[in-house]
């Protein structure tokens, strides 16, 4: 089983920015432990900060892998070219947020993804991405 992880904007920061709303585990370990804990799983993991790069991975991966975590951090609220590429492929797609989005300030309760994503786990820090990983393990034909 492949399963591409595929951050947006600031993420990369993970661990370090706003530790507060964030949590203070960085990606890496975030990433050490689902490979430890999902042995059987090919991970593939992306992060960039600049959309057209999200897009050209959302396609990329959207037709090879059994499922893609999607965080697009800032651009869940203002990207919808982002959810086009989502909606454009054949993989499910799980949207991940490490806060609440629907807890924080108005523009961050749009998503022009979770419509067109399988799922949306939102305000479970990183645990979120162990639920996800879980359910695609357990789902995918």
């Amino acid at each position: 089983m492949k399963i591409a992880i595929i951050n947006g904007p600031n993420l990369n920061l993970t661990g370090i920015r706003e530790p507060e709303v964030y949590g203070n585990r960085s990606f890496d370990q975030m990433m050490t432990y689902l490979q430890s804990t999902f042995p059987g799983v090919a991970f593939i993991y992306f992060q960039s900060n600049i959309e057209g790069e999200l897009i050209d991975e959302i396609q990329k991966r959207g037709f090879d892998c059994n499922g893609i975590i999607l965080n697009p951090g800032g651009y869940t609220h203002t990207s919808v070219a982002i959810g086009d590429a989502v909606a454009s492929i054949t993989v499910k797609v799980i949207e991940v947020h490490l806060s609440n989005i629907m807890g924080r300030e108005e523009f961050r309760k749009i998503s022009h993804v979770s419509a067109k994503a399988q799922g949306l786990i939102s305000g479970l820090g990183m645990k979120g991405y162990e639920l996800a990983v879980q359910y695609f393990v357990s789902n995918i034909d």
